[in-house]
């Protein structure tokens, strides 16, 4: 059988799960009997089932005999240990499903590489590695999470035609647009696909955003703001309590509620470091740094970041505050009607 045209089709699958199964990563399985898909599923939103348990629930009645015959693909290993669910391998060995098929294994602890012991002794043809690649790549962020014990980072910001970030002055605390109203949605997308945003003081402070996803649909991410000297005041958007925020501050004597958090950290020259333990501890896998200048520099600085999402728009300002350079690959580049969006991948992150 085509094992990379099966691999693609799970990540095809998984592709309707990842956000809403994080923490756990999206897993893609189809169920083949003679070069026929019987079965396909995808992880449920995290607490639910499985892309293996979805994918064999999904075999219609009049096909259930063929399972025993058939051949299993899944993105990742399966897993085998309790969690929210029962182990998936057991399901597998249950169903008497004699051929898997995994793109790559499990970094998780409780995994790694246990999943596929189990499957092989109990006498299951195991195979590893079909599109490892793309399967690792599909599931970076939790890859990230698991062998690197940091979230996933992303950077973003929107430049003018000649550089800058934002203009000299303003007139009130409303953001500049640099950008056209497709690539701000764009942003709304990609806030919605990741778990926690993160911007500074500064960026509060001039133009009071919400930081959420109104023009997506999805879930917003957890709000953090470094706020060293407790500066934003509750009638500023982010302490709104409409969603969990965390604030990181060199103040002591803050009070936590249940949708606004304050840790206490030191701002110096580990600052990126400590934003990265920080979101680590609350269990937050992918970030999106959406910071004004001396938010962005303090990660490129330290050479934090895995992607780079940089639009240049059309306006002009002469004079402002310049935008950071950065160093990366350019992996994508496109135009949004008359902007122009560059994608960099950190190398060496």
């Amino acid at each position: 059988m085509n094992h990379e045209l099966y691999m693609r089709r799970c990540l095809e699958l998984a592709a309707n799960g990842l956000r809403t199964a994080m923490p756990n990563p999206s897993v893609g399985a189809v169920l083949v009997h003679n070069n026929r898909i019987i079965g396909e599923g995808y992880t449920s939103p995290y607490g639910g089932a499985h892309g293996e348990v979805n994918c064999v629930n999904s075999v219609r009645p009049e096909d259930k005999h063929l399972i025993p015959e058939a051949t299993l693909y899944v993105s990742l290993e399966p897993c085998s240990h309790y969690g929210k669910t029962p182990p998936c391998c057991d399901l597998i060995i249950q169903q008497q499903i004699p051929n898997i098929v995994i793109g790559t294994t499990d970094p998780h602890e409780k995994v790694a590489g246990k999943g596929i012991l189990k499957l092989l002794e109990a006498g299951k043809n195991a195979i590893v590695g079909v599109l490892e690649n793309e399967c690792r790549e599909f599931n970076r962020r939790f890859f990230t999470f698991h062998e690197k014990k940091r979230p996933y980072i992303i950077l973003k910001w929107a430049e003018s035609a000649d550089g800058y970030l934002s203009p000299k002055t303003k007139d009130s605390k409303k953001p500049v647009w640099i950008t056209n109203q497709y690539s701000r949605q764009l942003v709304h997308k990609w806030r919605s696909e990741e778990i926690a945003i993160v911007v500074g003081t500064q960026t509060v402070i001039d133009d009071n955003p919400k930081l959420d996803v109104r023009d997506w649909t999805g879930i917003s991410p957890v709000r953090i703001v470094l706020d060293r000297t407790n500066r934003v005041s509750s009638d500023y958007a982010v302490k709104d309590g409409s969603v969990k925020s965390i604030f990181l501050t060199e103040q002591t004597d803050l009070e936590s509620s249940e949708n606004l958090l304050y840790e206490t950290i030191s701002f110096d020259d580990n600052l990126a470091q400590t934003v990265s333990d920080i979101l680590y501890k609350h269990n937050l896998q992918s970030v999106i740094i959406e910071g004004g200048l001396k938010t962005l520099q303090t990660f490129i600085t330290a050479n934090l970041w895995d992607e780079a999402r940089v639009f240049k728009g059309t306006t002009t300002f002469r004079e402002g505050t310049k935008a950071p350079s950065i160093r990366g690959t350019i992996i994508k580049k496109q135009m949004i009607v008359n902007d122009e969006l560059l994608i960099y991948k950190n190398e060496n992150s």
